[in-house]
């Protein structure tokens, strides 16, 4: 049965991630040694040990989550079998292209952190936020959206994570208004997110140029299994398009029910998430029900797995 592999985003950072599996794996340890020499500070000791508000920091999640994934896929890889695809849920689609190995380890965590640095810093001078519409199909928060822009707010969907669980993106004032006319309209929550800026919107437009910048300056090459892109629900292998669509993810919505859509008709039949946590198995319950989902990100889910290919 073929294995697609999914790497989550931000929002599945926890204090200690990781340290048990380097504790476990020798492989795991050496990749968050890597990526201490390659960063020049202690990022292992801040995933393991550093507190829930400094992890939480974009520049710090982020590359904590890139290492993590990692990680966990250095360790599992040989028993993995073929790998149908790939995607990962913003961040995670840069996880999944090292794992691919689009870019090297260390080329791909120096970009993650320059990522991560640039998304934190467009909060001073772009100030916005997002928050999860639950209960609403796409379409009706895209035109939730659409009158609020109407209004003079920017507001877009920005993760369309299962058919009723949408993210919207913006200034702070269209998240207001979406919340309020939105439980007029039937959603059944507007919870606000936890995230220093508006990720996966027009607000993050100043600070593309410089991501570009970052990874024009990394050698790309075609990926050794297929990866599908957040901004076209789509495969991907030219390394020249892959960049430009990595800049663009930055300001366009994250397309996830396309992206697991593409995975299955591309003969995946079972997934794999790897990293902390289980946000994107919890939305395969929704994206793809009746297919198996195994999390793997600390070593007891990693041994108790069973039925590897």
């Amino acid at each position: 049965m073929s294995m697609g592999l999914l790497f989550p985003g931000q929002g599945s950072q926890h204090p200690g991630m990781g340290r048990e599996l380097a504790m476990r794996y020798p492989v795991a340890r050496e990749t968050f040694e890597e990526a201490d020499d390659t960063l020049g500070f202690g990022l292992s000791g801040l995933a393991w040990e550093g507190s829930s508000t400094v992890l939480t920091a974009t520049e710090n999640a982020q590359p904590a989550l890139y290492v993590h994934s990692l990680a966990v896929y250095r360790v599992v890889r040989e028993r993995l079998g073929a790998v149908a695809a790939a995607a990962g849920h913003s961040l995670g689609e840069l996880s999944a292209h090292g794992a691919a190995g689009t870019y090297s380890f260390a080329d791909g965590l120096r970009a993650v952190r320059r990522r991560g640095e640039l998304m934190a810093r467009a909060d001073t001078t772009t100030p916005g936020g997002m928050a999860a519409v639950l209960g609403l199909r796409a379409e009706a928060v895209a035109e939730l959206c659409r009158e609020a822009a109407e209004a003079g707010m920017t507001i877009v969907p920005a993760n369309l994570n299962a058919k009723s669980q949408i993210v919207v993106s913006g200034e702070k004032a269209g998240i207001e208004w979406v919340a309020r006319v939105g439980a007029d309209r039937g959603a059944k929550r507007v919870v606000k997110l936890s995230v220093s800026a508006a990720f996966h919107s027009p607000l993050m437009e100043p600070v593309a140029a410089e991501f570009r910048e970052m990874l024009d300056g990394i050698s790309f090459v075609p990926p050794s299994f297929p990866v599908v892109s957040n901004v076209t629900g789509e495969a991907v292998g030219d390394p020249d398009r892959i960049r430009r669509l990595l800049v663009r993810q930055l300001t366009s919505p994250v397309r996830w029910v396309d992206c697991i859509a593409r995975m299955r008709a591309m003969g995946v039949g079972r997934f794999a998430e790897l990293g902390p946590g289980n946000v994107l198995a919890g939305l395969n319950r929704r994206n793809a029900r009746g297919v198996p989902t195994v999390t793997l990100g600390a070593p007891e889910a990693i041994e108790a797995t069973e039925d590897w290919p």
